[in-house]
């Protein structure tokens, strides 16, 4: 089940990512929902995903600090 939540945080993410606060907080539940390995993971799609959004990078620090 666990990787059923990382899929859907990923889902989640894109739906919202058109609004930054929206984004964040999202984003938040999921670093308290997922295992450690999965919020690496997350991290590494994240750097991917923002890449041609800059508006969403200071979110990335949510990530890398856990």
């Amino acid at each position: 089940m666990a990787r059923e939540m990382f899929e859907y945080t990923k889902t989640v993410l894109k739906k919202v990512s058109f609004n930054t606060e929206l984004f964040k907080k999202e984003l938040e539940k999921a670093v308290n929902r997922l295992l450690p390995f999965e919020i690496k993971e997350l991290y590494i799609w994240l750097k991917e995903f923002t890449y041609n959004k800059p508006e969403l990078y200071p979110c990335l620090a949510l990530v890398s600090k856990n």
